[in-house]
């Protein structure tokens, strides 16, 4: 058995080898010819470049005293989330590799010609090509733990005096003495909120006062400028304390899908949104689906026939090509449409064959 197989390649590759523009489809399993071309039939995979945005929220320390010194409710946990911002689509062609032709080019005629004019056409690809595509990714920034360090508006540490009180003997007999004892000892979380915000209001009524003229010192041109950005940076250091800081990053990733003919509705998860991990791929469950939905044109259907038997055979001076088909591509979130474009899709049309020996013009 393994003699006929052997043999039977052998005549396959001296068939190639001797007949001018002679191609057939290889098996996965079957060996290469050598002293022919080598090539395959296209095929479209789809690129979606998605950019997430992600906002890091750090509550500040004195949140919990927002209403009461500031007027207004505050944020009072840590959080980050993402949210979508770009999406782009791209097709690229690619080399199929479950269909390889072998192509013996030598021989009369313009076989050779016309060959490279099949390729530049994108209607056939050599087994080594590839459109390439560049692939980067951005590490996201995380808040730092330190974010407001040094911001209060003075020190940490009070001075406290405590009233105690020690016996003495008199001649009147055993009296209670009080004697002040003065610590210094560390400020409470509310001491520190409450001196926080006062020190805004004096720099609000400041403001007010450097823009009305209602100081002692003049200011004019760049100063007053000068000094009301230097205020103004002040006040939202503090007021970070209470209302906390958002940072924020960008996240870009890729994903590919290559549409399949046995995909009756020729609906893909394209990849998923999580809020609290960002972008993710499709297999990933942890985050909301994002579907491509390809729609062909009216009237055309996905070709499922392939090549099969004998048709895996041409005669002298053809060659297999691909005819692509062209549908609608839409990004869809749930039934919400963010992108719509329209793509040649190359493995859902036909595949055709064309006698390379005729003149091309």
């Amino acid at each position: 058995m393994k003699k006929m197989k052997r043999t039977a390649i052998a005549l396959t590759c001296m068939v190639l080898c001797s007949q001018a523009a002679f191609a057939q489809m290889i098996e996965s399993s079957q060996t290469q010819p050598t002293g022919v071309v080598i090539y395959s039939l296209p095929s479209t995979s789809v690129m979606i470049s998605v950019e997430a945005e992600k906002e890091s929220f750090t509550a500040g320390p004195y949140a919990q005293y927002a209403q009461k010194y500031m007027g207004s409710e505050a944020r009072l946990e840590d959080k980050v989330k993402y949210s979508l911002k770009a999406i782009d689509l791209a097709p690229y062609l690619e080399a199929d590799p479950s269909v390889r032709v072998a192509i013996n080019l030598a021989g009369k005629g313009t076989a050779a010609s016309n060959f490279l004019q099949l390729c530049a056409q994108g209607l056939i690809v050599t087994s080594d090509s590839y459109t390439g595509k560049p692939e980067s990714w951005r590490f996201p920034s995380v808040a730092n733990n330190d974010t407001f360090a040094g911001k209060d508006v003075e020190g940490n540490l009070t001075t406290t005096s405590t009233t105690l009180y020690r016996t003495e003997n008199t001649a009147e007999g055993l009296k209670r003495i009080s004697v002040s004892q003065s610590q210094i000892v560390e400020k409470s979380l509310e001491k520190k909120a409450q001196e926080t915000a006062n020190a805004i209001f004096d720099l609000r009524k400041n403001r007010v006062q450097i823009i009305t003229g209602d100081t002692d010192a003049t200011f004019s041109g760049e100063a007053m400028q000068a000094a009301i950005a230097e205020i103004t940076r002040l006040e939202q250091e503090y007021l970070s304390l209470f209302y906390g800081v958002s940072t924020t990053s960008v996240q870009k990733m890729n994903f590919d899908v290559v549409p399949v003919e046995d995909n009756e509705n020729q609906i893909y998860v394209a990849f998923r949104l999580s809020d609290s991990e960002g972008l993710l791929s499709a297999n990933n469950v942890a985050g909301r689906p994002f579907v491509l939905e390809l729609t062909l044109d009216e009237g055309i259907e996905v070709s499922t026939a392939g090549i099969s038997g004998s048709s895996k055979i041409l005669s002298s001076g053809e060659v297999f090509y691909r005819v692509p088909v062209v549908a609608t591509a839409k990004i869809l979130d749930g039934q919400q449409m963010l992108l719509q474009t329209r793509i040649p899709i190359y493995q859902l049309g036909q595949t055709l064959s064309f006698p390379l020996n005729s003149v091309l013009k």
